[in-house]
């Protein structure tokens, strides 16, 4: 693939421009559906880092049905967008984590809106069914799927001290089910995981790169008030990554990556209002735009330590 001096990785805006031919906004949905870390079955209180909102914080008004929710970030949507078409994203929760009639009455009614080309949905590789495989192959021949499928981290003993409650191995099960029936994956990560070292997050990224995934998130931790790791963070003061180090350690992921790998997502967004730290977060577009010009003044690019 061949990159430019303003974009040197894989962007989803260039992907879906490549592939429907226009601009794509996703709608960020909220069903208010659980986590099985959240409910007992696995464990209590989610992950250390996720807020009372399940990570659904940009996501639609859960007091409203679906469509209302989809129909009312439209409508700021067209405004920015005019001839936009769209993908329903199921963002907040695990939302594969209920029954398959459960899941129709949300997933369905979305796909019968106009403009609508596809659909995101958002949940854990420990919370897929084989009921709901077969359902989400039938979802997969109808319309663009997508499932976004979270990790975070492939170093157990982190993993453990986030509260994940899943395995690594449940993890790469799942991509393995998913991509024979040819349903597209996208995996979420954290860098700056309390007490993660550059290698322990190059090391993830090595680890996805050699598996059958079609897009990554990669998110930097951000600590919200009200969250286990705002608790734990005022006890330990554990180490924060800096701006720079941060777009060191995203570079050097991002050379480590085939160029056929969709970058969905290169920092965090988090609410201003409920953020600790890092304050530097709060300016993403100045992230994304020192994360290109260092890439620029590397002269790298996606995919460099992979093809030389």
């Amino acid at each position: 693939m061949k990159f430019s001096d303003n974009i040197r990785y894989y962007t989803l805006d260039n992907f879906y421009k490549e592939k429907f031919g226009c601009k794509i906004a996703k709608i960020s949905l909220n069903c208010n559906f659980t986590c099985p870390n959240r409910d007992g079955t696995k464990g209590v209180g989610g992950c250390i880092y996720c807020s009372n909102e399940k990570s659904g914080e940009y996501a639609g008004n859960v007091n409203k049905d679906i469509v209302s929710q989809f129909n009312d970030i439209k409508k700021v949507m067209l405004k920015k967008w005019p001839s936009a078409k769209f993908i329903g994203y199921f963002q907040a929760g695990t939302n594969t984590y209920a029954s398959t009639d459960t899941l129709k009455s949300f997933f369905e009614p979305i796909l019968k809106l106009d403009n609508v080309v596809g659909l995101s949905i958002a949940t854990r590789p420990d919370s897929i069914s084989e009921e709901c495989l077969d359902y989400l192959t039938n979802l997969n021949q109808r319309t663009y799927l997508t499932i976004e499928l979270g990790l975070q981290t492939i170093h157990d003993k982190t993993s453990k001290l986030i509260n994940r409650c899943h395995t690594l191995e449940e993890f790469k099960t799942m991509v393995l089910k998913l991509r024979q029936r040819k349903i597209n994956v996208v995996v979420h990560i954290i860098n700056g995981l309390p007490y993660e070292t550059k290698e322990m997050m190059l090391e993830t990224i090595k680890y996805l790169n050699n598996l059958d995934i079609q897009g990554i998130k990669i998110h930097m931790l951000h600590i919200l008030k009200n969250t286990r790791l705002a608790s734990m963070y005022e006890k330990e003061k554990f180490p924060i990554l800096t701006k720079e180090e941060y777009i060191d350690i995203v570079i050097n992921q991002l050379e480590l990556l085939r160029d056929d790998i969709v970058i969905h997502r290169i920092t965090g967004d988090p609410k201003v209002s409920d953020l600790i730290e890092p304050q530097w977060l709060v300016k993403k577009f100045v992230v994304l735009n020192d994360i290109l010009k260092e890439m620029k003044k590397r002269n790298t690019y996606q995919g460099k330590k992979i093809t030389g």
